[in-house]
């Protein structure tokens, strides 16, 4: 059997890993535009940072590592064209121009997205940069360290843009922080949580501005020096875009079908259709149990999730194959001493997937309150999401200052994944140690306090 797979990220990794463990004497080949293989944009902080040893480790695998399992792996290879006819696809290197055909019995497409350049005049002006990708790690890198550069304006306050400006803020930098939505990280965060981190960059320095449209960049003889937005001008000597992806299937127009958005559309297999032609990845739109329909989820887990199912299916008698049960969306970042885990829908996204919701926030101590804070006692605050009829848990988010909350943002996902009640979570048999966590843990308490139940003794 000859497996071809378009894209070496976390997806397309997944899958030929899967496939080299099923079927050993199987011809695995990934086929990769890029040149790096294959660096994780999601550590790109880490290397900004100076957390990791260098560049060259931020990545999911060499391409030796899938060569010594007996795969192939094939960089500066760009699909550009599928003929399901003949089962084909046809490559162009991207260095010396030269195309081939090569065949197939199945082909994954795990294509990935590209980072939207905002469409304003100015957009090619020198030291305006986007955010992904190993070439663009290494030039924001040369700007962290370049004195030249004080003032930088980050447009998007997502993950990507909350994670550049704190590498701007680490290397001693002015930051400007521009999003047109009404709150930081909006997308993941309800507005209580989303304050409290809004605070904590404002405490740092940064000058937040949220709800502002950039209008232009401005510069002279092709130097940016100016942003213009709706409400203001802000000094820079650089700018970092980070206001979002679209979908790497513009090559597919006419063979797979697209949605009007560009995204892939698959069956419920992840099938596209094409016959022997699969699709995963942030290039598709998964089903996302809490919202109870596809949607939008470009996460690493993800992908790996979707490359597991399919080639679970394409290298067994799938006859008895069942639908992909779909994802809930978890993910947690640290945000200037800030740690917060969220999973599944929140206030945003559920408006977006028209998906009816109410939320209950919920603050308190960490642990007993008898443990003084200089034992490491502190605040934290849980927000719960649920069906309004049915008490469903559709979301959460979990937030503390200076402490590690992704056990609980796993809890969540979980919890959202087997669709769990408040009531199952009021009364869930957690562990207590006076060390670690309450009497009541705060997720049994914030479920309580969701259902109303009233305050208990602490």
């Amino acid at each position: 059997m000859k497996y071809l797979i378009v894209g070496a990220s976390h997806g397309g990794h997944e899958a030929a890993l899967e496939l080299l463990h099923k079927e050993p004497e199987a011809e695995v080949t990934i086929l990769e535009q890029g040149n790096f293989i294959s660096f994780m944009s999601c550590g790109m902080e880490l290397y900004l940072t100076n957390r990791v040893i260098d560049d060259t480790s931020v990545r999911n695998f060499k391409p030796s590592d899938l060569e010594a399992l007996g795969g192939v792996v094939k960089n500066n290879s760009q699909v550009v064209a599928i003929n399901a006819d003949d089962k084909t696809v046809h490559v162009k290197n991207t260095i010396t121009g030269i195309e081939t055909d090569k065949t197939y019995d199945k082909l994954i497409l795990s294509t990935g997205v590209n980072p939207v350049q905002l469409p304003v005049p100015g957009y090619e002006l020198k030291n305006v940069f986007l955010m992904r990708g190993h070439d663009w790690a290494l030039k924001i890198k040369a700007k962290l360290e370049d004195p030249t550069v004080q003032n930088v304006v980050i447009v998007g306050a997502g993950y990507i843009g909350i994670e550049a400006t704190e590498a701007f803020v680490d290397a001693g930098k002015h930051v400007t922080l521009i999003d047109t939505l009404p709150n930081v990280l909006g997308a993941y965060l309800n507005e209580e949580m989303s304050d409290q981190i809004k605070q904590r960059l404002q405490t740092n320095g940064v000058d937040v501005r949220m709800h502002e449209f950039v209008q232009a960049y401005i510069g002279d003889a092709g130097v940016l020096s100016e942003v213009e937005t709706d409400l203001g001008s802000y000094t820079a000597d650089l700018v970092i875009e980070a206001v979002g992806v679209k979908p790497n299937t513009d090559w597919l127009q006419g063979t797979v079908l697209l949605d009007q958005k560009g995204w892939i559309k698959t069956d419920p297999f992840l099938q596209t259709n094409l016959p022997d032609v699969y699709a995963i990845g942030d290039s598709i739109v998964p089903f996302s149990i809490p919202a109870n329909k596809p949607m939008p989820i470009a996460l690493a887990t993800t992908a790996r999730r979707e490359a597991q199912y399919v080639v679970r299916n394409i290298t067994s008698d799938n006859v008895n194959a069942k639908p992909f049960k779909g994802v809930v969306g978890t993910s947690a970042l640290d945000v200037l001493g800030y740690s917060f885990a969220t999973a599944g829908l929140n206030r945003t996204t559920a408006d977006r997937a028209g998906v009816a919701m109410e939320t209950a926030h919920y603050e308190d101590k960490r642990l007993p309150y008898f443990v003084s804070t200089q034992s490491g006692n502190g605040d934290i605050a849980v927000d719960l999401s649920y069906n309004p009829d049915t008490h469903q848990i559709l979301g959460g988010a979990v937030l503390a200052d200076g402490y590690d909350v992704t056990a609980h943002g796993n809890t969540l996902a979980l919890a959202i994944s087997q669709k769990l009640t408040l009531e199952d979570i009021a009364e869930a048999d957690f562990f207590f140690q006076p060390g670690f966590d309450r009497q009541w843990s705060v997720l049994n308490l914030a479920a309580q306090h969701a259902l109303g139940y009233g305050e208990f003794t602490r």
